[in-house]
């Protein structure tokens, strides 16, 4: 019997499904351990971690954990293939909008955030050899998207590993699954907001392998001066992403490749469309007037993806 638990990290929410409810609490600890190791390596709002280190040194080469500089190269991947749109040196602009605090802590304060494009992902150096990473002075990273993504793909598969049993792990917009799934798949709730209740507007289909990623511009907004901000920034302007879009979900082979699809769709806006379907992948796109498409096959309501 499928069974769940609801936690909180990474700022998010958290819910791991597993299809034995007896794997459960094994499945859960191993979700844990996984979301304390990415946020103690990657996360911008601790001190203490790892890319915190990196973007203080101005320039010097800091020596990282595998886990951190395997997050660092995945980014740096995400970046390339999404042509730029995904982009890591977003740090600083996210810290001129505001997002510089976990969200749960962000006030309606300070001027309107001016706009300056990213240094882009080619300043990074990464050492493979000697396990540094470093960015030029002023450049700041944020792996939030990539990072969680991570998570929720690494999570998933050593979860199931551990129990032999399938699993989801959900983070926020971030769903990936591993093992063998339940009949009929696992059934995921497409909606503007994961935390919305399940008679949200939205759709409701299932997934059996891979990874869904929901990326939205109604949820996590605040003000700056006379202007409303929210989180998705374009790396071409520094600025939040001025899109007639409002949520993007994509199903891939990967949680990571679902999120970079999802988040760089809602900075092209118009162009999305086409773009997600020359990658073929099967997404569901909402625009600011409630305007639905479903591309590249995405399933009627219930209907696997």
């Amino acid at each position: 019997m499928v069974a769940l638990a609801s936690s909180r990290a990474l700022g998010t929410g958290v819910r791991v499904g597993v299809t034995d409810e007896t794997a459960l609490a094994a499945a859960d600890r191993v979700v844990a351990r996984w979301l304390l190791d990415i946020d103690t390596a990657c996360s911008r709002f601790r001190d203490d971690s790892e890319i915190a280190r990196v973007n203080r040194a101005a320039g010097a080469r800091v020596s990282v954990s595998d886990l951190c500089l395997q997050v660092v190269r995945i980014a740096l991947q995400v970046a390339e293939s999404t042509g730029g749109l995904v982009d890591p040196t977003v740090g600083a602009a996210m810290e001129r909008i505001g997002y510089d605090r976990d969200f749960s802590e962000i006030v309606d304060e300070g001027d309107a955030p001016r706009g300056s494009a990213a240094p882009g992902w080619e300043s990074v150096e990464v050492d493979e050899e000697a396990a540094t990473v470093s960015v030029p002075a002023g450049v700041h990273l944020d792996l939030g998207a990539s990072a969680k993504a991570v998570a929720a793909d690494r999570a998933a598969q050593d979860a199931s590993a551990v129990t032999g049993v399938g699993v989801l792990v959900s983070l926020g917009g971030d769903i990936a699954v591993a093992g063998a799934p339940p009949a009929g798949g696992w059934a995921i709730r497409v909606t503007d907001d994961h935390d919305a209740a399940l008679d949200a507007p939205g759709q409701t289909v299932s997934i059996s392998r891979g990874g869904l990623a929901t990326s939205s511009t109604t949820v996590r907004r605040w003000r700056r001066g006379a202007a409303e901000v929210h989180h998705i920034v374009d790396p071409r302007t520094g600025l939040p992403a001025a899109t007639r879009l409002r949520t993007v979900s994509v199903a891939a082979a990967s949680c990571v490749d679902a999120n970079a699809a999802s988040t760089a769709a809602i900075i092209l806006g118009d162009g999305a469309l086409a773009w997600l379907t020359a990658l073929a992948l099967p997404a569901r796109i909402v625009d600011v007037n409630g305007h639905v498409d479903h591309l590249c096959g995405w399933p009627q309501d219930g209907e696997s993806v």
